[in-house]
């Protein structure tokens, strides 16, 4: 166990086993806890849990203990993600420890960090080890590494979904509050769905793959796992941008969340699989009509279109020639150690040295592939793809008696993404049966990854709204629920900020000073322009305009009554606190700005988010 600042001790029954970013940074600013704490108790965790193979370098106090000491010479308020532990998919480097890609024979040591790796300690985060996955990346089950099948952190039984299958399992098992994955066909999304996670895939070269052993090179993206949408982005705000030495990567901007004018889904039945097919039909009929009513009341178009299109793409993955670009990476290692690759995975890899693939083959299906390409793009114009992320589950047994065919199953709704050159995010969607986590995907057109953002945060919002009526139906105490709720809502706050208040920034410390927590991210009605004050350091204005204006992305916060009265009269003119109304028409008090400062500030309203302004 750790030690509090004041000398008591903590177990890791007191730190939360849902571990977020927003958690640890209010426990951190208040001196209720310490990095070194955290991270004494994630190597309790990670021993407890060690017969479930998550880890293959796991968790210890003597490797991450520089890490820690390199903290002393970053500020909180400076650092997003000061303090924060993470894990890294054993196929990423991380200077000084062995990358084995799950085969110890193929181990090497990097002098380097991986490029995201680097970005990610630079703003503070701790990597606490490397995790299992199936060997070379070969597989969305979790259940190809000679270090053993990582367990479904739900149900051991379970697969737990590849081919980043320890990352997920780490945080969902509370060991870090995120993880970096890589995702070729769906290992940054299957996982998440499997573990009841938020798998985010940025557009293809957003994040830099140097350091990142290749699986098909064309096509592999670093992805990551949270608890949360806005936990997962404050990662890719971090790691996002060209690198200067990774011939991969590329400019790509994330804009701000924005929603679609449609909604994609598949239309006619869709085809489920494993011991729970029925469950899972029954669960995505029900997203789906979750789906349908937040759209509807967001005014957003439903379309039934259909998929076959993605199913042909996906089919050019894995039955055509670009099995033969996994082999010019790994092949001539398993060429010169035949034997050693894990049985299955030996198999697949040396597919893609069969006479069939030669270069016309390649160049075939490249043009087809690019026929698909403009065909998805015009369906996508403006418009989001909502499909389940897996169609059902096994259990390791099953697996490991048919690896290929179930391996395969677990790819429908996945492997078309990176050939079409998609963005995604993997989110959510209830339990198929108790603990049997279901999840959806978001897909847009690479430069379109507001529009996920934004549709999955709809999505999310709804979801929970439909829980908690379902609570209230149930009368588990809906009385003295209400009673407690109006408690609350008299003793707090809730406060919208658009700028140096929000998390990341210098302000958000006095924030967390006045007891306030932060809810959620949301953005006002599109009826305000934000302008950029002429002040040092640069503050936003957000004006309430009579015609015209636009949707600013905000943060919410809760703050205790107590401090609000201060707070609020301490704000510098010609800023102040006053009402600002919500997307969904609701207002709440907020930071405002006297529309006399427009004149002589920089208008920024098209940017529509300080954080875009002025990034972290």
């Amino acid at each position: 166990m750790g030690e509090r600042i004041d000398g008591e001790r903590i177990s890791s029954d007191e730190l939360e086993k849902e571990l977020t970013l927003s958690y640890l940074r209010e426990k951190y600013e208040a001196g209720a806890l310490s990095p070194q704490e955290v991270m004494a108790i994630i190597v309790e965790r990670s021993i407890a849990d060690a017969d479930m193979n998550i880890w293959i370098t796991p968790p210890t106090m003597d490797a991450i203990q520089p890490y820690l000491d390199r903290l002393t010479s970053l500020s909180l308020a400076d650092a997003p993600l000061w303090g924060i532990p993470f894990a890294i998919k054993d196929n990423i480097d991380l200077a000084g420890i062995p990358t084995t890609a799950a085969c110890a024979e193929y181990a090497f040591t990097p002098d380097e960090d991986a490029g995201v790796v680097e970005r990610l300690i630079a703003a503070g985060a701790i990597p606490v080890g490397k995790t299992n996955l199936d060997q070379f990346a070969t597989g969305l089950v979790g259940a190809r590494s000679p270090y053993g099948d990582a367990h479904n952190a739900l149900r051991p039984e379970l697969i737990s979904g590849g081919s980043s299958s320890g990352s997920a399992v780490s945080v969902a098992r509370g060991q870090v509050v995120f993880s970096l994955g890589t995702d070729t066909a769906g290992s940054g999304r299957v996982p998440a769905a499997l573990n009841r996670l938020v798998g985010y895939k940025s557009s293809l070269g957003a994040w830099p793959t140097k350091g990142v052993v290749p699986a098909c090179a064309s096509l592999d993206c670093v992805t990551v796992f949270a608890h949360s949408l806005a936990d997962a982005l404050v990662v890719d705000s971090v790691v996002r941008g060209v690198h200067a030495e990774d011939p991969w990567s590329r400019n790509v901007v994330r804009k701000p969340a924005g929603l679609p004018s449609r909604v994609l889904l598949p239309s006619g039945e869709l085809g489920f699989y494993g011991p729970y097919a029925a469950e899972y039909r029954a669960a995505w009929l029900q997203a789906v009509e979750q789906v349908r009513e937040v759209s509807l009341r967001e005014g957003i178009l439903i379309e039934e279109v259909d998929v076959e299109l993605f199913a042909q793409a996906a089919a050019i993955l894995y039955e055509g020639p670009w099995v033969a670009e996994r082999w010019a990476d790994i092949g001539p290692f398993i060429e010169a150690n035949p034997g050693v690759a894990y049985p299955v995975t030996e198999k697949i890899l040396r597919s893609g040295a069969a006479a069939e693939y030669d270069a016309a083959s390649v160049f075939i299906a490249m043009h087809k592939l690019q026929q698909y390409k403009l065909e998805a793009r015009k369906l996508l114009q403006d418009a989001v793809l909502v499909m389940p992320t897996c169609g059902g589950t096994w259990t390791r047994e099953q697996v490991l008696a048919d690896p290929i065919s179930t391996n395969r199953d677990m790819g429908r709704y996945t492997n078309h993404c990176n050939l079409l050159d998609l963005c995604a995010v993997a989110v959510p969607a209830g339990d198929a049966t108790p603990e049997t986590p279901f999840g959806i995907t978001l897909f847009a057109v690479a430069e379109e990854e507001g529009l996920i953002c934004g549709a999955a945060e709809l999505f999310i919002a709804g979801a929970e709204q439909d829980v908690a009526k379902a609570e209230v139906a149930a009368g588990a105490s809906a009385s003295a629920s209400t009673s407690e709720d109006s408690a609350t809502a008299a003793q707090t706050t809730l406060v919208a900020v658009c700028g140096l208040h929000m998390r990341g920034y210098p302000l958000e410390k006095q924030m967390q000073g006045c007891g306030a927590r932060f809810i959620r991210e949301d953005e006002s009605a599109a009826k305000y322009s934000l302008v950029k004050l002429p002040t040092s350091p640069a503050k936003p204005g957000m004006i309430k305009q009579q015609q015209g204006g636009a949707a600013i992305l905000l943060e919410i916060w809760e703050m205790p009554l107590e401090a609000f009265g201060g707070f609020a009269a301490a704000i510098p003119a010609p800023l102040g606190i006053g009402k600002v109304e919500l997307r969904d028409g609701t207002e709440v008090p907020g930071f405002v700005c006297e529309a006399y400062a427009a004149e002589g500030a920089e208008d920024v309203t098209a940017l529509r988010s300080w954080r875009n302004v002025v990034p972290l």
